[in-house]
């Protein structure tokens, strides 16, 4: 998606709202209203050089110091995954934002990771209001506690604040029965609605995907959107919605400052409005003292028990997200072997968005109890299942058919190596498979070691479903302490990237 520099957005005219006249300056009013969004925020104290609570929360109390009219939104994703969340299940998140509470805030696919009963404590524990229109029971009534859309009396506008949340959350991680209805189908029908009731102003708060995001942004229902989910930083404006991208962690935050014209001419309110957005690289940011001391108490907290060695890597180690969701990565294959050893299967598969720390280790470097549970912070379990080759091969198929969307659902593996065509249709792309050095026999039994999110059809793996499980979540072991475990035997790291997954052509 094209960014767009602040000052070409400043130079574009203004979108309309409810139309655009020629303005009468005896009934003219300008004001100017801020939009902060931030979202996908996980790691508590950030990088130690950028993002986190603390600097996020200087920069909200900022903002609404300098403009009263200033609405601070959040757009899904942190209760999990982090380190500390792994132990305190997102309490620490609820704790720290709740010092500069946010106006709504949108559940995104990570507030279900510990199950839906969690967030709906960590919900009535928050000092704002959570909220999705498109989020029901089962049976369709509304989930208490859990608002729709929002509207607010802000600066002389009538604003309407549509939250919605990734419909694709029951694939992801898990809400139980909770219903998610289309995100792009339900938004637009409510931002339309918002207009027609009168609404001089209609926000999007949502947690979805950029090809999601494109739609919303193309259906033109939006003055402004707010998003997140991509882990990207993005800003964009057609003339007509303005849309920020909101990064990760808070490492850079874009607040929006609308100036908009409001006219009456002939009995009727015409509202106008022109964006400029400002870019804040929070590097720059020193941490609100309040939320920073709330930091290093869950430093403290941790550093006794994280700060501990387990062995050294003798190769590069490569955890970035773009990395173990689209091809063989060296983090991946670690983690699969170690998968693989504990239980001796034959094979093991894990996805790569189970795999979270986001950086790379350079030859030599030193890895701790705190660097493998940043990469595994789920708390996931490795489970055994008994499976013919033919649902082996359907698994490896869904992992391989989001690929160009950079889903979670890639596979990392040990045992196996695979080739596929990332053009061909999904459900298609696995060109051939074997196990060990022999090809995958569809009807052969084999033993797969997974994590006991996978094996309950997270990520899309329903295909390894149904088969003997050997080893259940209630019996298995912590994936990072196999890891962890793994390591600690020779005390040192040699997986290299071998091939294991490859490209039709390479």
């Amino acid at each position: 998606m094209t960014t767009f520099p602040r000052r070409l957005a400043a130079a574009l005219a203004g979108a309309t709202a409810l139309g655009a006249v020629a303005l009468s300056p005896a009934a003219a009013e300008t004001v100017k209203l801020t939009i902060l969004g931030v979202g996908d925020v996980y790691a508590f104290a950030g990088d130690g050089h950028r993002g986190g609570f603390a600097r996020m929360n200087a920069v909200a109390k900022a903002e609404k110091a300098a403009n009263p009219n200033t609405l601070y939104v959040f757009d899904g994703d942190m209760l999990s995954p982090s380190l500390l969340s792994g132990f305190d299940k997102g309490e620490n998140t609820i704790d720290l934002t709740n010092l500069v509470p946010f106006d709504i805030a949108v559940p995104g696919n990570h507030e279900f990771d510990f199950g839906p009963e969690n967030f709906l404590q960590k919900m009535g524990a928050s000092k704002y209001p959570w909220a999705a229109i498109n989020i029901t029971n089962a049976d369709g009534t509304a989930v208490k506690g859990l608002g729709g859309v929002m509207m607010k009396e802000m600066a002389g506008l009538k604003i309407a604040l549509i939250p919605v949340a990734q419909d694709t959350t029951p694939e992801v991680s898990s809400p139980g029965d909770l219903k998610f209805l289309p995100t792009v189908k339900t938004a637009i029908a409510a931002a339309r609605k918002a207009r027609g009731d009168g609404a001089d102003l209609v926000i999007g708060v949502v947690q979805t995907d950029m090809s999601n995001d494109r739609k919303l942004i193309a259906s033109h229902a939006f003055d402004v959107i707010m998003s997140g989910d991509d882990h990207l930083y993005s800003t964009y404006y057609d003339g007509i919605t303005a849309y920020v991208e909101t990064s990760m962690d808070a490492r850079f935050l874009s607040p929006v400052d609308l100036t908009v014209d409001i006219s009456e001419k002939d009995g009727k309110r015409k509202v106008k409005w022109t964006p400029d957005f400002r870019f804040i690289d929070t590097a720059t940011v020193a941490p609100d003292p309040e939320s920073q001391k709330m930091v290093e108490g869950f430093k403290t907290k941790l550093d006794k028990s994280l700060n501990v060695e387990v062995g050294v890597t003798e190769v590069p180690l490569d955890s970035r997200r773009n990395v173990v969701r689209s091809e063989e990565s060296a983090m991946g294959d670690l983690i699969a072997d170690a998968m693989r050893a504990a239980t001796g299967a034959d094979i093991a598969i894990t996805n790569g968005g189970g795999i979270r720390a986001d950086r790379t280790y350079d030859a030599g470097t030193k890895l701790t109890r705190r660097d493998i549970l940043t990469e595994l912070p789920f708390g996931n379990v490795t489970v055994v299942t008994q499976l013919p080759g033919s649902q082996v091969l359907a698994a490896l198929e869904n992992g391989v058919s989001q690929v160009e969307k950079g889903a979670g659902r890639f596979p990392q593996v040990s045992g196996l190596t695979m080739v596929y065509d990332p053009t061909a249709p999904a459900g298609a792309r696995v060109a051939s498979v074997k196990i060990g050095d022999a090809d995958l026999d569809p009807d052969k039994l084999y033993t797969v070691a997974t994590n006991d999110y996978m094996l309950g059809g997270g990520d899309g793996y329903t295909a390894l479903g149904g088969g003997k499980v050997l080893v259940n979540a209630g019996n298995g072991k912590l994936m990072a302490n196999e890891v962890m475990d793994y390591i600690a035997k020779t005390g040192k790291v040699t997986t290299k990237v071998s091939g294991r997954i490859k490209k039709v052509g390479q």
